[in-house]
């Protein structure tokens, strides 16, 4: 970087967060050793910056604050200054943001923390200014009251960091207890119900944050008890997000989240893990409901995802800022002259009416809330609604919609893009191949599987996989940062979903390495459950577990998912005992708040049945494979397995799961063994009878006109013909 300013110790760093701070006059030090070797040499307190590129008050705060030569000077003199991109260090990020939720009730990005040389906290908030202002503290003001409380009463903090400390680590130990079951589920329902905004869709009257996980467990919840209310509650939510300003309706893909109910004015950042559980949650909608609006949603999400979040060498890159020009959401914001002029006439009208678009604008802006003059795109009602107002049929307006989305996406590539942060993470790209891979067999796109299982071998070959030892992050050619929880949680996640799209026995093999090195990494000897730094991490003062499922779902929930997973795919009951622990690890915490685990009660959900474990005997690729296979993603069935076995030797594949061996095609014909809950049924090589199987528990366990009434548990599954009887 050049320019007047010289540059700090962020100059030499990769985050493209860090490198926006590389010109500050603020004398930075990444996290690491030199940071708090010379704060204790020079007795000063640590002040501790965390952000993210894509964050529209981390660059409020860097251009008004640590630009500013004042505030540089109070910094420079009585403190060390470290700056964390909470994306590179969520280990970090994580602690510290608890810290803060204990300290004063609430947390958010950007995130500071003033503490100890130990690293031990005494002062935390989020966004500070530099003047002080309506009651809230400014950088000019606070930093010499610190840098006085630290020299003249170094006793008083020291006995609060001491209280935090502790705190941190009672908290963040986990509470176990009973390991949970349905009524768990039965409550984390009913709480979501009571939160549930019937006039809006999602969940809670204020700011809106979306947490498709959620929606993933209503969905199961629904699947497995019939409660239409449950799937009402996850429709209206999917088609208002859809309608909203959340959704980008001109380049498609979604923002972080809603500053209303109304899911209408947007923090404009776009990150990548958003988009992959959005993915998730309308591939399954779609699945469940057959509803072709999901299907549409799905595949926009697909089409950003690939052309705007794609390295060359097909890795997927972090996030598009909120800001451009230096103000937010100017990328995406319309003046209705400015519209009209791109638009006829007649197209133009359509669109204003359809998106809520006037001369006044409808975006206030959220520093002084006045009006703008500028309108964030919102699709006021269905298709039907817009078209019945517009006196048109549907289809018309669909097509004259697409069309001007068309132009004015055209208009809008012309203006100056926002940031995008180009580093690759690999818990994020483990989801979104997870994601990619599940969307490209539900709506059949091989064109999804291809980019899937590209990231796949950018994460086997360039972060680690192939050797079972994860890194973090990758950019400019160069990977680094020591794996964390979430990197294997996520990455074994998505290998699981690609194998049960392309059926290559290297992605369970790499996911069970990974598994096995994720165990003696993170997993506690002492107790239950996975910390989420390594073990050889040595500059946290407490090693946390990471519990509940936040924006970004926690390593915890994604790994009960797959040790279920693994338990089925391997028939070795060891996964479902590690499982089983885990869920332990959770218990008290979920019988507080269980709405707060949407994804690990997805996971315990799957444990606790009924769940399917599917082998297709068959040609890869022959018309009668692809008919069952396609029966089988026909139908909504999140707690599933899905192999498949060519006939003949099949060493690879019988080396992770042996019970295939003795399972072979009948007839010479595509050949189906369904399990459900540790029972086997009757083999078949008919489509109707499979998708009986799979629609009505009962059938599964008739016995076949040749059979006897005899059960096949799971350690001999497929070695028998006979049915078995409930």
């Amino acid at each position: 970087m050049t320019g007047e300013q010289p540059e700090n110790r962020l100059a030499d760093e990769l985050s493209p967060y860090l490198l926006q701070h590389a010109t500050n006059p603020v004398d930075w030090y990444p996290w690491g050793d030199e940071a708090f070797d010379r704060a204790r040499a020079e007795d000063k307190p640590i002040f501790l910056s965390i952000g993210y590129s894509a964050c529209h008050w981390c660059h409020v705060m860097e251009h008004e604050s640590f630009r500013d030569p004042a505030v540089a000077r109070l910094l420079n003199e009585g403190f060390v200054s470290i700056k964390v991109d909470r994306e590179e260090r969520p280990d970090v990020d994580e602690l510290y943001m608890t810290a803060c939720q204990l300290m004063t009730g609430s947390g958010g990005w950007p995130l500071t923390i003033v503490m100890t040389p130990e690293r031990e906290p005494f002062f935390a908030a989020t966004y500070l200014p530099r003047e002080s202002r309506f009651g809230s503290p400014g950088m000019l003001d606070l930093l010499p009251r610190l840098s006085a409380d630290w020299r003249h009463d170094r006793a008083a903090l020291t006995r609060l960091a001491d209280r935090v400390r502790s705190r941190l680590a009672d908290i963040t130990a986990g509470r176990p207890g009973a390991e949970p079951g349905q009524e768990a589920i039965e409550l984390a329902v009913r709480q979501l119900s009571l939160s549930y905004d019937r006039r809006h869709g999602g969940f809670g009257n204020g700011v809106k944050f979306p947490m498709p996980h959620q929606l993933l467990l209503l969905l199961r919840y629904w699947r497995r008890t019939g409660n239409e209310d449950v799937l009402a509650m996850v429709e209206e939510t999917l088609r208002a997000m859809r309608r909203g300003g959340i959704y980008d309706h001109v380049g498609f893909g979604f923002h972080r989240y809603s500053t209303d109910p109304e899911w209408r004015v947007p923090h404009f950042e776009k990150m990548l893990y958003d988009q992959a559980l959005h993915l998730l949650a309308y591939t399954e909608a779609f699945q469940a409901t057959g509803k072709p609006e999901y299907a549409r949603t799905a595949r926009e999400i697909v089409t950003y995802v690939l052309r705007d979040l794609t390295s060359p060498e097909g890795a997927f890159y972090s996030s598009e800022d909120a800001d451009s020009e230096g103000v937010e959401g100017r990328f995406y914001l319309w003046d209705e002259a400015e519209l009209r002029a791109q638009l006829d006439a007649e197209t133009a009208a359509l669109v204003v009416d359809t998106f809520g678009i006037s001369p006044a604008g409808n975006f206030e802006s959220e520093a002084g809330g006045e009006q703008t003059g500028s309108n964030v795109l919102h699709r006021r009602g269905s298709l039907a609604e817009v078209a019945a107002r517009a006196g048109l049929e549907p289809a018309e307006v669909g097509q004259r919609l697409a069309g001007a989305r068309q132009v004015l996406y055209e208009a809008r590539s012309r203006r100056v893009r926002p940031g995008r942060d180009d580093k690759v993470l690999t818990d994020w790209n483990g989801l979104m191949v997870g994601a990619l891979a599940r969307a490209a067999r539900v709506l059949d796109e091989p064109e999804y599987a291809a980019a899937a299982r590209r990231a796949a071998r950018f994460l086997v070959e360039r972060m680690g996989g192939a050797s079972g030892k994860l890194v973090h992050r990758y950019r400019n050619g160069t990977a680094g940062i020591r794996g964390g929880l979430d990197d294997y949680a996520c990455a074994i996640f998505g290998l699981l979903e690609l194998y049960e799209t392309d059926f290559d026995p290297a992605h369970l093999e790499d996911a069970i390495r990974l598994q096995s090195t994720q165990e003696v990494e993170f997993g506690d000897p002492e107790g239950a459950g996975y910390f989420r730094a390594s073990s050889k991490e040595r500059r946290l003062i407490v090693r946390a577990k990471s519990f509940e499922d936040g924006a970004f779902p926690a390593g915890t929930s994604m790994t009960l998912l797959n040790l279920m997973r693994l338990a089925g795919f391997t028939g070795d009951p060891e996964f479902a005992t590690r499982a089983a622990g885990l869920a332990r690890a959770y218990g008290r915490l979920v019988e507080r708040a269980p709405s707060a685990y949407g994804l690990f009660l997805a996971g315990l959900d799957f444990a606790l049945g009924p769940a399917f474990e599917i082998v297709v005997v068959g040609e890869p690729g022959a018309s009668d494979t692809r008919r069952l296979l396609r029966i089988v993603d026909g139908h909504y069935l999140p707690n599933k397995v899905v192999m498949l076995r060519p006939p003949g030797e099949t060493p690879a594949l019988a080396a992770i799961a042996p019970f295939v061996a003795d399972q072979h095609q009948r007839d010479e014909r595509a050949t189906a063994y369904v399990c459900r809950d540790h029972r086997c049924s009757f083999p078949t090589t008919d489509p109707g009878r499979l998708a009986r199987l799979l629609e009505d528990p009962r059938v599964a366990f008739e016995a076949a006109p040749d059979s006897g009434p005899a059960e096949v548990n799971r350690e001999t599954r497929g070695r028998s013909t006979e049915g078995a009887t409930p």
